[in-house]
């Protein structure tokens, strides 16, 4: 028995079978072409190409109008069948409802963003997604490759190099601060220069800010008194509130640090280039309606106005911003 290979087989257009439908049910190309919305040399064009797909007239002009051939009656039933089932795939559009959801999501993201980001985050789906469950995975450099497959749904912070094929959107900007004991008996309103060489520091050895902070200091031709390391952010509240060490971090951290364990805040005196914190997702998920509910609940939450930017018009644009390929 041969098969019908598809890869070589006339597939009629869809636009074809509606104009086959309509001659059938009108009889007439006039009123075909008024139901179709085309002109009636286009109608002559396309009709002239059915009858080359199927190898028959299909209908006959006569007194009483376009009829039917015993092909184009054997045909119609499969035609309109055909029509239906186009209309069903066009129809089909994935829901997502929050509110009823079961399903988990991955996001990848600093330990940073576990103290400055995934509470609010958490707080809001527990209130309006209960289904919904998180999970933290750690930023890196496997986290292109976690996007495309699927394995996380979305990276938050900061990525310098993203491979083609991935979107992402700005939140909100980073500069740096320095955090200190609030009681730091030289350390009061304010950090010079000349503290910040004389001071003894706790660096962060992990994160965006590692590296930018490692850069700045390289040019500047500056070395720093480091009396701890540190993997993460972990245990710095603890030390840096008992201590005399100060700590660089990008602001949105050292804020959120210096308010829950009473630290003080200063500008730092090191010129270190800031960065901005946006989102990041493959483009394979990016009309997913689960992904992208995700994305807007992100950007409501930490999308700040300077960020969202106007149009040309000089109005604020809508909460949901234009995502830019990578």
């Amino acid at each position: 028995m041969k098969h019908l290979d598809l890869s070589e087989a006339n597939l009629l257009e869809p636009r074809l079978l509606r104009l086959f439908d309509a001659l059938f049910t009108t009889g007439s190309v006039t009123k075909a072409a008024e139901k179709l919305g085309q002109s009636q040399p286009t109608i002559s064009i396309w009709l002239a190409r059915l009858r080359r797909e199927l190898d028959d007239p299909l209908f006959i002009r006569s007194a009483e109008g376009m009829l039917p051939t015993p092909r184009a009656e054997a045909l119609i039933g499969t035609a309109r069948q055909a029509l239906e089932m186009l209309r069903r795939l066009a129809e089909l559009r994935p829901e997502f409802d929050p509110a009823t959801a079961k399903r988990r999501f991955v996001i990848c993201m600093t330990d940073a963003s576990h103290i400055t980001l995934l509470p609010a985050i958490l707080a809001h789906v527990r209130r309006v997604a209960p289904g919904i469950r998180i999970e933290a995975a750690q930023i890196g450099g496997d986290t292109p490759r976690m996007l495309q497959s699927g394995e996380a749904d979305l990276a938050l912070g900061y990525i310098s190099d993203l491979d083609a094929g991935h979107f992402q959107q700005a939140l909100f900007p980073q500069d740096w601060v320095c955090v200190a004991n609030a009681n730091h008996a030289r350390i009061h309103d304010r950090i010079t220069a000349k503290d910040f060489r004389r001071e003894a520091h706790v660096l962060i050895r992990s994160g965006t800010g590692h590296q930018l902070l490692a850069d700045a200091l390289r040019e500047q031709r500056m070395v720093l008194d480091v009396a701890l390391e540190l993997p993460g952010f972990l245990g710095l509240p603890a030390i840096v509130g008992t201590t005399d060490l100060i700590a660089t971090l990008p602001r949105h951290i050292g804020e959120t640090l210096a308010h829950y364990y009473g630290l003080r805040v200063l500008d730092c005196p090191l010129v270190i280039r800031g960065f901005t914190v946006k989102q990041y997702w493959h483009a394979r998920f990016h009309h997913d309606p689960a992904s992208q509910w995700l994305r807007d609940v992100c950007g409501e939450l930490f999308q700040q106005q300077e960020v969202r930017g106007l149009h040309r018009s000089g109005r604020p644009k809508k909460r949901r911003p234009r995502d830019l390929p990578s």
